[in-house]
């Protein structure tokens, strides 16, 4: 596997360093996570978290002062729950539901589709321009980490892509977390994780480079199959800023990462006992590679309330499939995208502005079908006004779209946020979004199988919330309670034509909608316990059915102890997964009638003891009670899983 041996060995040599760790002290607004697994529980409760992703301009927003929905998940509880892939903590963010398959993980938010979420990994655009989606099982969590997820449309700031919301994850810095730090761990199905990272702060400077390697066997994932279906998959990541001169920054990121696995067909043989149910199937396999690199200059005047940053980013994504008894794929998916951003603070007042230009080109060959590459190209122009008072605040902001081979859009978001009393603040917001054909769908994936149809009209979206944030107990815990509320029109579906009935992508005449209520609550309830739940109901439908893997409830609760020493901790995260609707292939209809999903209930406990100062042991159980259940139909998610392992950081 690709760079296996090369962070096994860095994680060997920073587990056996010496040197002091000269860790910057940790802050509420942007802390990463301590190696010593030590945690400040008000930091996890705090409301003046800072929101990099609400802010084109990167001067980040409270989430005191912000108007919508947010979470953020610290890298303190990312290494509590000792997450390893990122799709696991995004099962504890409201509005969210994953559904996870060998080779593709999807994630909606509030009901709408995969491809209307944006993603973002250290501010680079990384769905794939073919299919608009991100699979967010290949991204893995890397120390120092975080997380925030930012839920309602945000095409205002963004563009097309996110009409559901954002997924930002960022890695930390060197300004972040300085010195090594690296895990070990292995269990059940062979599985072996290992991570590391180095991280540099000097006068004007700082630089990191980390990487990670997960690689397990797998368990069968067919209906009484015994093929195993494995994966190995390896992220290379570095990032640095230079300060060239006062109010004059530059900065860089890159990353890659490459997956290797195997996945098991369907059986489309008429007449077979299995027709229409996922199957052992020797031979299959898949693998995705991409690229992604950043560099950007930022600069301040009038002591720092004017700022200029420009910056252009790439993103390359190959995938490759072999299946030998089904239709093998090879694509090719490139992004260019260059931003201008100015934001201006009076005079250091609660009133702000902001204007912002894009230019993006979109690119997408599937090689093996047509060998035929296809480009997209879209100008954006953004402006944004915030207003953050002591009790209330306001955001307004208002962009347009220019594409060069469908209609030009125009979306908005408002908000407004007001403060009660000093425990109890309400908020309110409401904004359109855009979602632009793919590349899949406007010119076709599979010759003869599935057709591109170059006429198709964008997706356009209209929502609005309302919330309220209570705080208790003299700020040591907090609940958030949303309704929402949105209307998608034009929507993309696949249609079957009279006479060839080739699949073929059309837009919806009829409206598809989503509603439901989000409910959060953190908590530092004393003697070293936190906790952090979350719920979920969902009802959404597309032209009056509802739809499929989204269930109608999802939530999560998760307990974290850590002894007043700090030498030990514990956590269990509990995750519930209701009914869900998928479709049924197995009974030969055409078009496929639903079927339900049954819920499930997922139990994690981990623990982790300090042997030595900055070196901890530890361990973990995933799905403790060994349930049996089905993210996909007919595709059987993993049983019960055990690591152990090390951590050090110095």
């Amino acid at each position: 596997m690709r760079f296996t041996k090369l962070l096994c060995g860095a994680a060997v040599c920073a587990l056996g360093w010496s040197a002091p760790l000269a860790a910057q002290d940790d802050t509420i607004e942007d802390s990463a996570s301590s190696d010593s697994g030590a945690v400040s529980l008000q930091a996890l409760i705090s409301p003046n978290l800072i929101l990099v992703s609400a802010d084109r301009a990167k001067n980040g927003v409270r989430t005191s002062t912000f108007t919508g929905s947010a979470t953020i998940v610290t890298p303190q509880q990312i290494q509590q729950r000792q997450i390893r892939n990122i799709e696991d903590v995004l099962r504890d963010v409201p509005g969210v539901a994953v559904a996870s398959t060998p080779g593709q993980t999807q994630i909606r938010l509030r009901g709408t589709e995969a491809n209307h979420v944006l993603v973002l990994v250290d501010g680079i655009e990384v769905s794939d321009p073919g299919s608009g989606e991100f699979d967010i099982g290949t991204l893995q969590a890397e120390i120092g980490s975080r997380l925030e997820v930012l839920r309602g449309p945000q095409s205002a700031l963004y563009g097309n892509d996110a009409i559901g919301g954002v997924v930002a994850y960022q890695s930390a810095s060197g300004r972040d977390l300085e010195g090594l730090s690296a895990f070990l761990e292995a269990g059940t199905n062979a599985t072996f994780n290992v991570g590391a990272r180095a991280g540099f702060l000097g006068d004007g400077w700082d630089a990191a480079l980390s990487g990670v390697v997960v690689s397990t066997d797998g368990e069968p994932n067919a209906r009484g199959g015994n093929r195993d279906i494995g994966r190995e998959s390896a992220t290379l990541s570095g990032k640095g800023s230079v300060e060239l001169t006062d109010g004059v920054t530059i900065r860089a990121v890159a990353r890659y990462t490459s997956t290797e696995g195997r996945f098991n067909e369907q059986d489309f043989t008429f007449g077979s006992p299995t027709f229409g149910l996922v199957i052992d199937s020797p031979g299959t396999r898949f693998e995705n590679e991409s690229f992604s690199a950043l560099v950007g200059a930022r600069f301040e005047a009038l002591n720092g309330s004017w700022t200029h940053d420009l910056s252009a980013q790439i993103t390359d994504a190959n995938r490759d499939t072999v299946q030998p008894a089904g239709f093998p794929s090879g694509t090719e998916s490139d992004r260019f995208k260059a931003s201008y951003v100015s934001a201006y603070n009076f005079g250091g007042s609660d009133h702000s502005i902001t204007f912002a230009a894009d230019y993006e080109e979109e690119g997408f060959n599937n090689v093996l079908t047509f060998n035929d590459r296809n480009e997209v190209e879209n100008v954006g122009l953004v402006g944004e006004y915030r207003y953050a008072g002591d009790e209330f605040d306001f955001s307004a902001a208002i962009r347009h779209d220019i594409n060069d081979r469908f209609q030009d859009a125009t979306t908005f978001r408002v908000g407004a946020g007001y403060s009660l009393t000093n425990t109890t603040r309400v908020r309110a917001a409401a904004g359109s979004g855009v979602k632009n054909p793919t590349l899949n769908e406007l010119f076709g994936f599979f010759d003869g199988m599935f057709l591109g149809n170059p006429d198709l009209q964008p997706e356009k979206s209209i929502s609005w919330e309302i919330g309220v944030d209570q705080s208790f107990a003299d700020g040591n815990a907090t609940i958030s309670v949303t309704y929402f509320n949105a209307e998608l029109d034009n929507e993309i579906f696949t249609t079957f034509p009279p006479p060839t009935f080739i699949a073929t992508p059309g837009n919806r005449d009829t409206e598809s909608k989503q509603q439901g209520v989000e409910v959060a609550v953190t908590a530092d309830l004393g003697a070293g316990f936190s906790f952090n739940g979350a719920y979920t109901y969902l009802d959404a439908e597309e032209d009056g059915t509802e739809e499929v893997r989204r269930p109608d409830h999802i939530a999560s609760a998760v307990l974290n102890w850590t002894e007043p020493k700090e030498r030990f901790s514990a956590n269990l995260a509990v995750r519930y997964n209701g009914d869900a609707r998928d479709l049924d292939f197995s009974t030969g209809a055409f078009p496929a009638p639903q079927t339900t999903l049954d819920d499930y209930t997922l139990v994690n406990f981990n623990a982790r003891v300090e042997i030595a100062n900055g070196i901890s042991a530890f361990g973990r159980v995933e799905n403790l009670l060994d349930e049996q259940y089905e993210q996909v139909f007919s595709f059987v998610s993993p049983g019960r899983t055990a690591l152990i392992g090390i951590q050090a950081g110095f």
